[in-house]
This record gives structure tokens, sequence and C-alpha cells, in this order.
């Protein structure tokens, strides 16, 4: 691990006190657990006791890899040429938490990363403990499994058994976009961050399958796109009617009636939504839990900006010039920051009033 990450996360804890003491050590023991435990690629696909399956898999990293550095201009270091088999669905657990009667995440503040709308644990039972906790206090709470993450550079990334066996294109956008936050990263702007790192990806893909994919693999993939772009939509049309719930003149006991009324119109249009797409299930694990704020909330950090990202990648002609105007874009304040994105594209409507709202 890193002397200054050590020293960082140590001092955090150090000021932090007890309570944590404890959340800092487990994410240590996990970043050093994923580390420890990568494998070069390389070594991977010389050794003869490995399944052929894995090898494909990992070769095909390794064709995206170069694709990153030679078509997207994201970053050639280590990242993602090693790998590591965690042996458990995700490599760790996030937490979102809004209060009962608003879509505003609660932040978490940390260092490297700053303040950010999610709070990460490596082992699901402490993260269920800590929601339950949470939800004591009265907050709505979503807990959600994370396939990746990136240390923004400050480590080389593995490639990761929670995401290897996805499809050539969702394998694709995984590694762009874990990558595109090694490019830029504002502390302390989950949207800015992720609704950055989204473009990359969705532009970075749809590059790949012109030059890689097949014909089944372009229809496959054109067809999860579909469904993307039709649940995000199913999603974003319900978040705005919770914000005007809540922005209501009404009392707080009829918002709670028709929060509740809102989620159960939710699930409903869902399966008449499902049933378009011939019962594909692969969006019934985000039910899992019961729909809170929460749910709602995490959905926008990572697509509010993308309209204007869109356009500035566009405008710039170039990913070399995109990224040093997002690079410039990243030094500003925050609430300037985000004035600015949303003069170049309209956001969502819950962005501008998060932006009105001087978040």
């Amino acid at each position: 691990m890193h002397w200054r990450m050590v020293l960082c996360v140590g001092l955090s804890a150090l000021l932090g006190g007890c309570a944590q003491l404890g959340y800092y050590a487990q994410a240590i023991h996990g970043q050093v657990s994923l580390l420890s435990d990568a494998q070069p690629i390389d070594e991977v696909l010389a050794d003869p006791g490995a399944s052929e399956k894995l090898k494909a898999r990992l070769a095909k990293v390794h064709e995206m890899r170069a694709f990153a550095v030679s078509e997207l201009g994201l970053p050639d270091n280590a990242s993602y040429k090693s790998y590591t088999d965690l042996k458990r669905p995700f490599v760790l657990w996030n937490i979102v938490a809004t209060p009962e009667l608003s879509l505003v995440p609660k932040q978490w503040c940390f260092p490297v990363a700053g303040c950010v709308d999610y709070r990460g644990y490596y082992n699901k039972d402490d993260a269920q403990a800590f929601a339950a906790e949470l939800r004591s206090e009265g907050y709505d709470v979503q807990v959600g499994g994370v396939p990746a993450y990136s240390t923004l550079g400050w480590f080389s990334d593995p490639v990761l058994s929670t995401f290897i066996g996805y499809p050539d294109g969702e394998l694709a956008r995984m590694v762009f976009h874990e990558l595109a936050h090694q490019v830029v990263y504002a502390q302390g702007d989950s949207q800015f961050n992720e609704s950055f790192a989204t473009t990359v990806e969705e532009e970075g893909v749809e590059r790949w399958m012109r030059k890689y994919g097949d014909d089944d693999q372009r229809s496959a993939y054109a067809a999860q796109e579909r469904r993307k772009r039709d649940f995000l939509n199913l999603l974003m049309k319900y978040r705005e009617k919770l914000a005007a719930n809540y922005a209501g003149p009404t009392s707080d006991d009829d918002k709670r009636q028709q929060k509740a009324a809102i989620f159960q119109e939710l699930k409903d249009e869902y399966q008449t939504l499902k049933a378009g797409w011939g019962g594909f299930a692969g969006y019934d694990r985000w039910f899992a839990e019961p729909l809170s704020n929460a749910h709602l909330a995490s959905i926008a950090t990572y697509h509010d900006f993308v309209p204007a990202f869109r356009a500035l990648l566009q405008q710039e002609k170039s990913f070399a010039r995109f990224y040093a105007a997002v690079r410039e874009l990243s030094l500003l304040d925050k609430t300037e920051r985000h004035r600015r994105l949303s003069l170049i594209a309209p956001s969502s409507p819950a962005a501008t009033a998060a932006l009105g709202a001087g978040r």
C-alpha cells in the first residue's frame, strides 16, 4: 500500500476517534487484500492450470485496455493489467442514505476522495449493520453491491472476478469508466465525477463496438442500451414526482402517504416495462430492498450532467481537448462548476434544483 494513503487514512482514523477507527481499519484491510492477491494477467494467460474461459476474458481485457489508451486517451499505467479472484459477488457494498422526505443524499468525507454521497464496506454484514443504524435514525437507506471502483491512480487497480464474466460491452464499460476517474476527479462532487466517467464509458463502448464488435454483439449491446435508457427514464420520471411531492405545501403525513403511492406506481410501471422487454429481469435486483429515496438519489448522481459532458466532448472534438476542458471545470468552485455545466446543456430538473440549493 502506498505510504501516502496509509498516512492519510491513519491520521483520519486518529482524528475521527474509535467509531471511525473501525471503519478505516476495514477499508485498509480490504484494499490491501485486493492488491496482495492480484496476479499479473500475463502470468494467468501463461498458467496451464488457469481455465480457458478466464484466459479468454483476460485477453479481451488486454484488447480493451490497449483501445482505452490509443483511442480514448485514457492512462497508460499498470491498472487493469493484473487479476484478483475475490471469491465473492461484489468488491464492496455501498450505502446511500437520504432523509425521509428528501432526495438529497447524506455525505461522508474522507481523505483523498473528499466528500461523497456513499459509504463503502468490504463486508456485506458490516454494511447491513451500518444501514440498520441509519434507518433507526430515520434515514431512507439503500445497500448496493459494487463490482469495481477506482483508487484514482493511487494504486494499480486490478481486474476483478466480480466483473470479468460480464458481456464484452459491459466489461469494456467497466474498464473505461474506472480509468476515467484517474483522468479527472473533483473532491466532494460525486455528480460531476460520475457523470464525467459515465460519458467516457458510453462514448468509449460505442467506439469499441464499432471497431471490434460483431453483428450479434452490436445487436445485444443496442438492446441492453435501450433497456437501460427505458429504465433510467422510468426512474427519473418518479424521482421528479417525489421531488415535487417533497417541495409541496402539504403536511408531512400527506407527503408520506403520497410517497408510498409514488413508489407503488413505480413498481407497477416497472412490471409493464419488463413485459415490453419480453420478461428481461436484469433490473429485478434493483428492487431487492424496499424502495426508498436513496435508490433514486444514487441513480441521478451518475447521469445528471451526462448531456453536458457529451455536448462538451462534441464541441472539443477530441478526447485530449475534452479532458483539458473538464480539468478546468474541476478547478472551479462546485456551484460555479455546476452552473457552467448547466449552461452547456440542460441537466435533469432534479440537478437544476440541487444547483439552486447550492449543492
